[in-house]
């Protein structure tokens, strides 16, 4: 099975922007493109209580109106969703990917994800924003969810698209962040892109060294790499940093065993990544 890069959209403002990013990921990687939209059919969370004063023939004929009205809802969700995926899959076409190939299923979005996980190399979804459309709620709710769940890159997304010029990965020597560093050194979606390590702590001998080992392995690799060690709150330093240096995409391992960790775990989620105001590459 050949890996790809997969795009959820929804409808939302954020759709373009998931659209553009990925089309760069897979022009990139290499990888084949497929554009995913997942109708939500979920049961209603209350049930109208129709026995009241009326007739039974009268409540049997409301059902029966409500079933046919949930049914038409449903082709409409359909006819929508296989609308928006030519769409896109003609914008990715516009953008030189070739074969760009769509999917709709039908159920939640993080279950289907999990079904297809197999599938993706990469993942890329929007962030929901405070001008995000009611139809997109799904995507920021989920999104905490959806990083728990998959084992793949998440590449989460705003709604206009950048090409990256400048990467930073937020590196604190676990396993995790140093499997970041080797697949940022020799991923193709990287090439050409101007890597900033960041290290947030003390500075002291173990993170110079790790911080050394970090640069040494992009600057193998003939990446243009620095580097930085600060001391502070691990979201104010990263994002005080990529004000400073016009960095235009984040690497972050979403589980660690550092403070970084704590960055990615509970309520913080969801409002770090709704903070972000540019790509962050979420790896596991």
């Amino acid at each position: 099975m050949t890996e790809q890069v997969m795009a959820a959209i929804d409808g939302s403002h954020f759709s373009e922007g998931v659209c553009d990013y990925a089309a760069w990921a897979s022009l990139a990687l290499g990888a084949p493109l497929t554009f995913l939209h997942v109708v939500d059919n979920h049961p209603k969370t209350t049930e109208t209580d129709l026995s009241g004063n009326i007739g039974f023939g009268a409540r049997e004929q409301l059902l029966e109106e409500l079933a046919q009205l949930d049914e038409k809802r449903g082709r409409i969700a359909q006819e929508q969703g296989r609308l928006m995926l030519k769409a896109a899959q003609e914008r990715a076409l516009a953008g030189g990917v070739s074969d760009p190939s769509t999917r709709q299923r039908n159920g939640t979005l993080v279950e289907t994800l999990e079904e297809l996980e197999d599938e993706m190399r990469l993942l890329v979804i929007g962030k929901r924003g405070k001008t995000a459309h009611k139809d997109s709620d799904h995507l920021g709710s989920n999104l905490e969810r959806v990083v728990r769940s998959l084992h793949r890159p998440i590449l989460m997304v705003p709604d206009t698209f950048h090409r990256p010029e400048k990467v930073m990965i937020a590196f604190d020597g676990s396993k995790t962040t140093r499997k970041g560093i080797e697949m940022l050194a020799r991923s193709p979606l990287f090439r050409g892109i101007e890597c900033h390590v960041v290290m947030v702590g003390a500075d002291t001998a173990d993170n110079q060294s790790q911080l050394a080992w970090a640069l040494d392995a992009l600057r193998a690799a003939e990446h243009k790499a620095d580097g930085v060690i600060r001391a502070g709150e691990v979201e104010q330093v990263l994002r005080s940093y990529k004000q400073e240096h016009g960095i235009d995409m984040t690497v972050m391992g979403a589980y660690g065993h550092s403070r970084i960790r704590h960055l990615l775990l509970g309520s913080t989620t969801t409002s770090v990544l709704r903070g972000a105001t540019i790509p962050v590459l979420l790896l596991r």
